[in-house]
């Protein structure tokens, strides 16, 4: 169990993936880098218990930050777009 919690690290909570999980049963999760669709279908279906229909995953490049003089990346990180199953939902 605890291999599936490390694959998903947390919700990404934004209006716009609020206004999706309200109307197309889509949840947005930042989830580890290395991990593919398969697993994170998986460790969505063991964690909460609903089942998933389709899994979309975008990899967020970073980008160049500057504060003063300073200047750096943001991190990146992968982002799962989980679709669920009909009668199906997650509490956030």
């Amino acid at each position: 169990m605890s291999e599936y919690r490390d694959l998903i690290k947390a919700p990404i909570i934004t209006e716009k993936s609020a206004s999706i999980a309200s109307n197309d049963r889509k949840y947005v999760f930042e989830v580890d880098s290395k991990a593919n669709k398969t697993q994170i279908k998986q460790a969505i279906e063991k964690i909460f218990k609903v089942k998933v229909e389709k899994v979309n995953t975008i990899n967020v490049v970073p980008k160049k930050k500057r504060v003063g003089r300073y200047s750096g990346f943001t991190n990146h990180y992968k982002k799962a777009v989980i679709t669920l199953a009909p009668n199906n939902k997650i509490d956030l």
